[in-house]
Formats: structure tokens, C-alpha cells, sequence
């Protein structure tokens, strides 16, 4: 432990918000070189807090400069390694977690492992590391069953025995080294802007668990890092993105000649382009969810029409891997985005989609226990397939110059191009906001989009207005 007499106490200053209102009371301290920070909501906590720090500063008494505290305090505080720290977090949030918000936890906290292992003589290889604590160190249920391969468990030994203690987050170094570690890759590109406040946000909630339930920190640092701005998101939709309804049209009819799964793969890609579904939701409609009238003749033109139906969803399934759910299975069966298990989402069908769907169901049926979709080997229609099918019909459709572009980059610019279809129409956002699943204070934001080709008819719109006259 290294301690110092050289001991500096700054007055408790009140932190506010926007509105002026003070939301915490902030203490600052000096020990040798070393600056420490405390934060508490209320001013009598503080003031204690900073007696206590004074008192032992007339005292004549030591002050570790790893915590900050006086010795004597200090040694109440026991040391746990950060590997430790985090795998005990792990196992405290797992049973309360959903298979993808675990995925997502894990994958955060691998992100900033690399901070807390020393170099040292003997340490096992990053790549080594990296797998075995995300097959095994940070899953509870397969840590237990004891089938743990050897290497895995060297490693986890070395880790736990090994990484530094979770006290070293208070050493500006290691805070600067965190936030390298959230905001940028290991190639050093940069992390999407919402990979990174939820990486933060973990770590956030690693340091309060330490420091509130595990009593192995005395600070969580993090609030009061004086980090640079960590990236924003952008929440409106870049337009560009949007398909109109040719496009999105000459799209699906490439689906449909993709050879394989390509055919039966249109319908789900046309419930996102029409009904603006999300991918886990398309993946879970069953024959229970669809309310679609039967098609009928025209005696005068002999041709089939089809009319208005309804789809009433009722969850999710995403594609998550077998290692993140209960049953080791892949996928998991989830209520509907914000919204509460037994809720029910009702979506209307379009008569152009009622047609597309019945000619899925005349081809393909229903899969054994009612799924509209069913993967080549009788599962879950996984990620991998569908983004295959997808990234095929887009080559096929666009030139290579625009598939260069951002347009219809993603399968969820389909959910995109009908959300901004709806709102063009000029249909209520309230309504819009039920149908695709969103608050309206979000639908306004991200989904008010031009669609391609919106711009030139606005103009014009503008031109009729003014009473221009073309030359």
C-alpha cells in the first residue's frame, strides 16, 4: 500500500442541472498527486464525508493513494480483482435478463477487460481470453455444469488472480484507458454511437455494484470522469435510405427469384415492407396472428382480388445464439418491443400483401406448430439466411453504383419505407405510432422521412403555390 501525508480538501461544491435545480453535492480531494471526487444527493452526506477526511488530516494520519481514504479506512475496504467484480455481476443479473440483453451485457464487458490485464509473463493469448470468458467466464449456467474444457478454466484462474483490482478504476490512467476501450475498436475504428453509451452504461452499473452490494469500491469514478463527448446517435433517418414503392416492389420481386430460400423469404420481407414489421416480429407471426379475408374471382374479369386483412401480433422471436437463452436453443420467444406480456399489436394487412401471403400459405403451408416461416431444417429462419437472401435480391436490383449508396441498405429500411409511407399519406401519427410500435414522440424523430422521389413532388407542390410558370 503507498501512502501520503500530502493531503489536500477542496470545499463541497453543488452540482446542477439545466433548469438550475442542484441534483448532488460533489467533494474533491488530493492525495500526493492523485485527485479524488465523491458525489452525494444530500448536503449533510457530504459534509460528514468531508469532516471525516479532516479529522483524519489533523490527525497526522496516513492516506493511501490508491482509495484516497485515510489508512485506517482503507483497510476496511477488501480487494477483489475486476474479472471477480464482473463475473459476480454477470451472475447477479443473468436470471432477470433477456437472451439479447445478456449477449449485449457480456459483449461490453469483454470491450473493456483488456484495461484491467496487466502484462505479465505467462498470460494467456487475447484471442484465448476473449472466448473463453464469453463461452464460459461470463455464463453462469455453463460455468456451473462443469464441462468446462481445461484451457478455459487456466485461463478464468488467471484472470481472477490476475486483473487488477476494480479500486484501480479511480486511477485517471486506467479512466482514460476505459473510455478508449468504449468509444473505440480494437482496429481503432469507432464504435457505433449506441454500442457505446451501453457499453458505458454497464460499466456504470459494475461500479455501483461494487461499490452498494459488494463494499469493494469506495467511488464510482465514472459519473464525475471529465471523459470527452461521447458520441451522439442519430435519430433522424438518413432519406436516402428509404425505398420508394418501385423500388421496394423491384425489390421483392428479386426475393422471389433468389434461388433457394429466396421464394420463401418474399413474404417475410414483404411484412416488413408493408405492415413495417421488425425482422424478431415477421420471424414470429404464426396462422393464430393472420385475420386475412379468402380471395375471390371477378366474374367480369376473372382475374383473383384480394381485400383488406388484419395481422394481430402478438411477440417477438429474435435470432439470438443458444448460448444466451435458458435452453440452450437458439432463439427466444419475447412480448412485442415496450410493450407487456399478452399484449396485442394489430397491424393492417394490405389487399398487395393479403395476395402475397396467401401465395406463401398455397406453397409452403404452416410449419408444425403454426409459423408462418420455418428454416430450411425445420427452425428459426436465421439471421444469417434471411441477410443472405437479402444482400442477393438487393445486388440484383440496384446498380452497382447505387448499391454503393445508403439506399435500402438494411432489411429494416423496408419497416422504414412503410412507416414513412403511412405518414405521407397523411394518416394520424397516433395511428401510425400504434400500427408500427413506437410512441409518436420517436415516430416523429426517426420516421418522418422523405421517401425517394418525395422531394421533386414537394417542389412542385411549392412551384403551384407561388403560381410559377415553367419558361
Amino acid at each position: 500500500m503507498n501512502t501520503s501525508y500530502q493531503v489536500q480538501i477542496w470545499d463541497i461544491k453543488p452540482r446542477k442541472n439545466r433548469q438550475g435545480k442542484v441534483t448532488s453535492y460533489r467533494l474533491r480531494w488530493k492525495v500526493g498527486k492523485r485527485e479524488f471526487n465523491e458525489s452525494f444527493k444530500v448536503r449533510a452526506l457530504a459534509d460528514s464525508f468531508r469532516a471525516d477526511l479532516l479529522s483524519a488530516q489533523r490527525d497526522g494520519e496516513r492516506f493511501d493513494t490508491e482509495t484516497g481514504l485515510p489508512v485506517e479506512r482503507a483497510k476496511d475496504i477488501p480487494v477483489m480483482s475486476w474479472f471477480e467484480v464482473t463475473s459476480r455481476y454477470v451472475a447477479m443479473k443473468w436470471p432477470d435478463l433477456a437472451a439479447t440483453a445478456r449477449q449485449t451485457t457480456v459483449e461490453a464487458l469483454i470491450r473493456v477487460l483488456p484495461v484491467f490485464v496487466p502484462n505479465k509473463a505467462g498470460q494467456p493469448d487475447a484471442k484465448e481470453v476473449r472466448s473463453a470468458v464469453r463461452q464460459w467466464g461470463y455464463n453462469p449456467p455453463r460455468r456451473k455444469s462443469g464441462e468446462m474444457p481445461t484451457n478455459a478454466r487456466r485461463v478464468l484462474d488467471w484472470l481472477t488472480r490476475n486483473t487488477m483490482p476494480v479500486s484501480s478504476v479511480s486511477d485517471p490512467e486506467i479512466l482514460r484507458a476505459l473510455q478508449r476501450a468504449v468509444t473505440r475498436r480494437l482496429d481503432g475504428g469507432v464504435y457505433a454511437p449506441t454500442v457505446a453509451r451501453r457499453t458505458r452504461s454497464v460499466l456504470s452499473n459494475v461500479l455501483d455494484y461494487a461499490r452498494t452490494e459488494l463494499k469493494v469500491l469506495e467511488v464510482n469514478p465514472l459519473p464525475d470522469a471529465k471523459w470527452t463527448k461521447m458520441p451522439k446517435g442519430r435519430r433522424k433517418l438518413d432519406r436516402r435510405a428509404v425505398p420508394n414503392p418501385i423500388q421496394a416492389r423491384s425489390f421483392l420481386h428479386q426475393v422471389g427469384q433468389t434461388p433457394r430460400s429466396g421464394p420463401h423469404l418474399k413474404a417475410f420481407f414483404a411484412l416488413m415492407y408493408f405492415a413495417a414489421l421488425r425482422p424478431e416480429e415477421a420471424a414470429k407471426v404464426s396462422k393464430t396472428n393472420l385475420s386475412l379475408p379468402e380471395p375471390r374471382k371477378n366474374v367480369e374479369t376473372g382475374e383473383t382480388e384480394y381485400d383488406w386483412g388484419t395481422i394481430y401480433l402478438e411477440g417477438a422471436r429474435p435470432y439470438i445464439d443458444g448460448l444466451w437463452t435458458d435452453t440452450g436453443t437458439v432463439g427466444e420467444d419475447r412480448p412485442l418491443k415496450s410493450r407487456e406480456k399478452g399484449d396485442v399489436r394489430p397491424v393492417p394487412c394490405a389487399p398487395e400483401l393479403t395476395r402475397i401471403l396467401w401465395t406463401h400459405i398455397e406453397r409452403y403451408g404452416f410449419g408444425p406448430d403454426g409459423r408462418l416461416f420455418v428454416g430450411e431444417r425445420g427452425g428459426l429462419v436465421s439471421k444469417v439466411t434471411y441477410t443472405k437472401v437479402f444482400r442477393a435480391a438487393r445486388a440484383a436490383t440496384f446498380s452497382p453504383e447505387v448499391q454503393r449508396g445508403p439506399l435500402l441498405a438494411r432489411p429494416y429500411d423496408l419497416r422504414h419505407a412503410a412507416v414513412s409511407t403511412w405518414l405521407a399519406a397523411g394518416l394520424d401519427p397516433s395511428l401510425v405510432a400504434l400500427w408500427a410500435g413506437q410512441s409518436v414522440a420517436v415516430l416523429l424523430e426517426v420516421y418522418a422521412s422523405f421517401l425517394d422521389g418525395g422531394e421533386a413532388a414537394a417542389r412542385r407542390l411549392i412551384e403551384h403555390a407561388l403560381g410559377h410558370r415553367p419558361n
